[in-house]
């Protein structure tokens, strides 16, 4: 989130929880927040962190690479907590290379410690660190557990659905990770009440780390 306020209404208006992650630096970041907090909805700081793809795939200028040492890792974390203030806890956008450092993931767990956010570990690579890393060190986290919007077709997005609420059922949670593409807004608009009447209750992330 951050890019702009239509997709941020858009979401607010299925009426159920979400939890806005929104990457700092985005043209329109600070609207999307105070438009979260007016709304109730909460929100995390989307980090863009280096991935195995960069510096082919690309990455925001603000975002951590793993060449960088602690003290430059802590500004950064300083300057996205500034342009979202109210965030509750942070995910990592891209990272795939990033998270498996775990002396630069200790550093960014570290901040979130002594700011009391929480970390929910995207899971972009199977050899992240991040979320047995934050569970070692007393952060609050949790994990991905599916991404709805692989492919932005309304049937697959309904597919991975069905697999978050197959999860949610077996292990009493789920957390699912979209971004705001027309059509994972719109399938969302569609599905997430009907979830209601299978026994799901949707609830901001913040509810389902430990």
């Amino acid at each position: 989130m951050g890019s702009n306020l239509q997709e941020a209404r858009a979401l607010a208006g299925i009426g159920l929880p979400v939890t806005f992650s929104i990457i700092p630096g985005l043209r329109r970041d600070r609207e999307v927040a105070d438009f979260a907090a007016q709304s109730g909805i909460e929100t995390m700081i989307h980090i863009p962190m280096q991935s195995k793809g960069w510096p082919q795939r690309r990455l925001e200028a603000n975002g951590l690479l793993i060449a960088m040492d602690d003290a430059a890792i802590r500004e950064h974390m300083g300057d996205y907590a500034l342009r979202i203030p109210r965030a509750l806890g942070v995910n990592n956008h891209m990272g795939s290379e990033f998270t498996e450092h775990e002396d630069k993931m200790r550093t960014v767990l570290e901040v979130l410690k002594g700011r009391g956010l929480f970390f929910v570990d995207s899971v972009t690579t199977p050899q992240t660190v991040g979320l047995r890393l934050a569970r070692e060190m007393g952060v609050r986290a949790g994990k991905r557990n599916v991404f709805l919007d692989n492919e932005q077709d309304g049937a697959y997005i309904r597919g991975q659905l069905a697999q978050a609420v197959r999860l949610a059922k077996r292990n009493g949670a789920a957390i699912a990770i979209c971004h705001p593409h027309p059509a994972t807004i719109a399938t969302l608009a569609e599905a997430l009440p009907a979830l209601v009447g299978q026994g799901i209750t949707l609830v901001p992330v913040s509810r389902l780390v430990r």
